[in-house]
């Protein structure tokens, strides 16, 4: 039987794979499925991650901005529910970098907290580090949101896939690369100092 710490990851590997799938599944089926349905899936998606995310201590700073998220999806399905497809990605960078941003305010920060799973006890300088990279991320966030809510604004489905589906993505991994080859050289400097 699966361990629930397992099941949870496993949970999490599929909500991240369909996560990454979704602008394609919009692409194909938005017309062809009712944008209810389609809706029903961005809500579900933002649902599940909430409750993979609640009571775990490294990610609770999340709850707050999936709920937001959640009920800002929910709203706009209400109104519009094409509307809500479309504005799913930007609804999700929003929620993100509002976590980002507001975990800025005090301490410990969004990366804090995430290193904490592998590094309870970071020094002052990786504390500082973190919250620099905390920044970034939020920066980089608002900036996502910014272009995926053009794409939407835009009116073009194949601009809104390309940019929500695969450019947006791809940023994002290279933001993650650039970071961890950072992160290499700060901690290869701290420990030969």
């Amino acid at each position: 039987m699966t361990s629930s710490p397992n099941r949870r990851l496993l949970l999490g590997l599929g909500l991240g794979g369909l996560g990454l799938l979704y602008p394609g599944l919009v692409y194909l089926a938005l017309g062809r499925v009712p944008a209810g349905a389609l809706a029903a899936l961005a809500l579900i998606l933002v649902g599940a991650r909430l409750g993979l995310t609640r009571g775990r201590a490294a990610t609770g700073p999340l709850v707050p901005a999936l709920a937001a998220t959640l009920i800002a999806t929910a709203t706009f399905a209400l109104l519009d529910p094409t509307l809500a497809v479309l504005t799913y990605p930007v609804l999700m960078s929003l929620g993100m970098a509002a976590a980002f941003g507001l975990s800025l305010r005090g301490g410990p920060t969004l990366v804090e907290n995430f290193a904490s799973l592998t590094e309870p006890e970071p020094s002052p300088s990786a504390r500082a580090y973190m919250r620099k990279v905390t920044l970034v991320w939020f920066m980089f966030l608002l900036g996502n949101a910014s272009l995926s809510a053009m794409t939407v604004a835009a009116g073009d489905r194949d601009l809104w896939t390309l940019y929500n589906g695969l450019i947006s993505y791809l940023l994002m991994g290279t933001l993650f690369a650039i970071e961890y080859l950072i992160r290499r050289r700060v901690r290869a400097r701290e420990k030969a100092a």
